[in-house]
């Protein structure tokens, strides 16, 4: 089984991220101005919303180029940092 450590990553690339988080606000827009800080190359037109079944959730799935684990670490920290975004993988 191989260790999770020696799985590299190669900088830059098209990286996926799906952040989950409250359906009872625009959470696409909060995403997108939170993500841009970091990726203003964000291609808005490739962003998937997926609401769960009972819509009490909502996730925006988006893919960024990846510049490197430092930016990809402060768009995780500013994206939980709202506070309507639960999850972010």
């Amino acid at each position: 089984m191989s260790n999770p450590e020696d799985a590299k990553i190669e900088f830059p690339c098209d990286y996926p991220i799906k952040a989950i988080g409250d359906n009872n606000i625009d959470l696409k827009a909060l995403v997108v101005q939170t993500v841009k800080q970091f990726a203003p190359d964000l291609d808005e037109s490739r962003i998937k919303l997926n609401p769960s079944r009972n819509g009490t959730f909502v996730s925006v799935r988006f893919n960024i180029m990846a510049t490197g684990k430092e930016q990809l670490k402060l768009i995780h920290e500013a994206l939980m940092a709202t506070g309507h975004v639960k999850m972010v993988l």
